[in-house]
């Protein structure tokens, strides 16, 4: 029992085909410290590299909207003309951002486990919905992981910050003796390199998720030894199965060879256990092809359908036990089996004619030429 028991643990890797599976069921390793960093990263730094155009654009729509001429203060249509030219001001200084910031969030989540769309990921599983199981969860590894990063979060962020506070101690004390648009501008250019450097800050946490997400996903896509032979089962077929359909192949071919005895000018015996059926057409072939053959029961199969369609039989054990053995069925016949294939449709032509016109009856051939590399005894 320990050792079935032992057979159970999930501890083997996840084979390509779980992999797959687990893929198109939307189950990736996905970190969301990753995104989030990707996102800062981007934000922050699109705004010290925009920050300029930004920041006139501003102005643009500051001055427009404050600074009127008289005319404009009675005509009526003047605050919707504005308001269209602020819009479309804002939106050009702010699409630089948008799409620095588009980038990120869409770069960030494919990074890790790369690009996928599953929908089997969006329906919705009542296991989620169970109390215990949810309890479990919270109660679980991955979440005194997640507070463990909250809380590292927490202490990055702000040891970043006391330090970035302790390099600009200067610099911000500095801002009360600037002119007032001075000081504006110098305060905004400490802010946004602030925002760089603790959005850096989740680099930290990013490092460390990304190897937990990996390995989380991982272990959760483990087998155990016995859900790697149901999944080899599953893949090339189970053995009862797979003998099923060999079976039934087998019955469809000899369905099918059986139905090509009735064209066939000799069947040659051996004379119970072998039996292999040719046709020869001097007229359209060159040599003599193998219609059917078989051993035992599919030999008498082969020798009663002959019966019935009215086949010649020959009895020569040593070439019909030749041709079994070394002909495929519908292929030619050997060069080495020339001759006494040749012997025995000799015959079985000068039997027809003695039906048809009389005459001298023929005997079969006493003894045909086999070579010695092709009898089977």
């Amino acid at each position: 029992m320990a050792e079935e028991d032992s057979s159970q643990e999930k501890t083997e890797e996840a084979t390509p085909r779980r992999l797959e599976k687990a893929k198109e069921e939307g189950q990736v390793p996905r970190s969301k410290e990753l995104t989030t960093t990707a996102v800062l990263l981007a934000g922050s730094s699109g705004l010290v590299l925009f920050g300029d155009v930004l920041g006139q654009k501003m102005m643009a729509v500051l001055r427009m909207n404050f600074q009127l001429e008289r005319p404009e203060l009675f005509d009526t249509a003047a605050m919707f003309s504005k308001l269209g030219a602020s819009f479309w001001e804002a939106f050009l200084g702010l699409i630089p951002f948008f799409i620095i910031v588009l980038i990120a969030a869409i770069a960030g989540p494919i990074a890790l486990g790369g690009w996928l769309f599953s929908t089997k990921s969006l329906a919705p599983k009542l296991n989620r919905m169970d109390p215990i199981k949810g309890l479990g969860r919270m109660f679980s590894v991955k979440s005194l992981v997640e507070l463990v990063k909250a809380i590292g979060k927490v202490l990055v962020v702000v040891g970043i910050a006391f330090v970035l506070l302790s390099i600009m101690q200067d610099s911000l004390l500095g801002l009360a003796g600037e002119a007032v648009e001075r000081g504006i501008l110098h305060s905004i250019n400490l802010s946004l390199w602030a925002a760089v450097f603790l959005s850096a800050a989740t680099v930290l946490i990013a490092l460390v998720d990304i190897p937990f997400q990996i390995w989380d996903h991982s272990k959760k896509l483990k087998m155990s030894r016995q859900d790697i032979k149901d999944e080899m089962k599953d893949t090339e077929g189970k053995p009862e199965v797979k003998g099923r359909i060999r079976q039934m192949q087998q019955q469809i071919a000899q369905s099918r060879m059986m139905g090509s005895v009735p064209e066939a000018d000799v069947v040659i015996t051996n004379p119970t256990h072998y039996s292999v059926a040719l046709k020869y057409d001097p007229a359209t072939m060159e040599t003599p092809i193998l219609l059917a053959k078989g051993v035992d029961f599919a030999a008498l199969k082969i020798r009663e359908v002959a019966k019935e369609h009215k086949i010649e039989f020959v009895e020569s054990p040593l070439l019909a036990r030749a041709i079994y053995n070394t002909t495929a069925l519908d292929d030619t016949i050997p060069a080495g089996l020339f001759v006494a294939v040749a012997q025995v449709l000799a015959y079985v032509f000068q039997l027809r004619d003695y039906r048809k016109m009389g005459g001298e009856r023929p005997y079969p051939p006493r003894k045909v030429d086999i070579p010695p590399d092709m009898k089977h005894y």
